[in-house]
This record gives structure tokens, C-alpha cells and sequence, in this order.
């Protein structure tokens, strides 16, 4: 992924992960709280195989939509 592109995936998962603040159901591996950014890259790496930044540049769009998505659905 170009680093333009890199910066505009970044800023929709700070925005995503301001969205779940607090939404995230508690967990015993977390217990100073859950981190939603974090929750929500590793979603991304785990549907796509591979970090953000790895991503082709031709997938931009789909992975905003699906940080969307993860916004919307998530608890």
C-alpha cells in the first residue's frame, strides 16, 4: 500500500476506534480495558492475511468499507 493510502486507512481506523471506545465487551487478557484500535487492525489482518499497510492499493476502498462495517456491527 502507498503511504497516502497507508494514512488514509490509518485515519479511519483512529476514527473507528474512537467510535468504539468503551464497546467493546470486557475480556480477563485485558484488564486494564480493551484497546479498540488495536481490535480493530488485527480484524484487518485477520480477513485480509496481511497488515494494512500490506494491502494492495486496489483494496483501499474495501477496506474502508470494512472498517465501516466493524464500526456499525460490532456489539
Amino acid at each position: 500500500m502507498s503511504p497516502d493510502n497507508a494514512k488514509v486507512v490509518w485515519a479511519r481506523i483512529r476514527d473507528g476506534g474512537d467510535a468504539l471506545i468503551g464497546r467493546l465487551p470486557a475480556s480477563p487478557r485485558h484488564p486494564k480495558g480493551r484497546n479498540p484500535y488495536a481490535h480493530i487492525a488485527k480484524c484487518i489482518k485477520s480477513k485480509y492475511r496481511s497488515s494494512y499497510k500490506e494491502i494492495d492499493d486496489d483494496r483501499v476502498g474495501e477496506v474502508l468499507d470494512y472498517i465501516d462495517y466493524l464500526v456499525e456491527n460490532l456489539f
